[in-house]
């Protein structure tokens, strides 16, 4: 159980990041706040497993997407 929910963890952690890249781009970065949802997903399964790379993962790209969310206003 342990090892499915770290793998589970890792592939929100990748897809999150996969769609915070375009949410980068001016006018785009309402899309973070899907990436936000994804990665508090990717955080809740990554607590479980003893080797918490999905964790770092989900935490380091929900960091850049609420710091990005707060720069742009939380729409722009």
């Amino acid at each position: 159980m342990k090892t499915i929910c770290q793998i589970l963890s890792v592939l929100i952690g990748l897809f999150a990041a996969l769609c915070m890249v375009p949410s980068l781009i001016p006018l785009l970065g309402a899309l973070n706040w899907l990436v936000l949802v994804f990665c508090v997903i990717g955080i809740i399964f990554g607590v479980f497993p003893e080797r918490k790379i999905g964790l770092t993962i989900n935490i380091a790209v929900g960091i850049v997407a609420l710091v990005r969310l707060i720069l742009g206003g939380g729409v722009a």
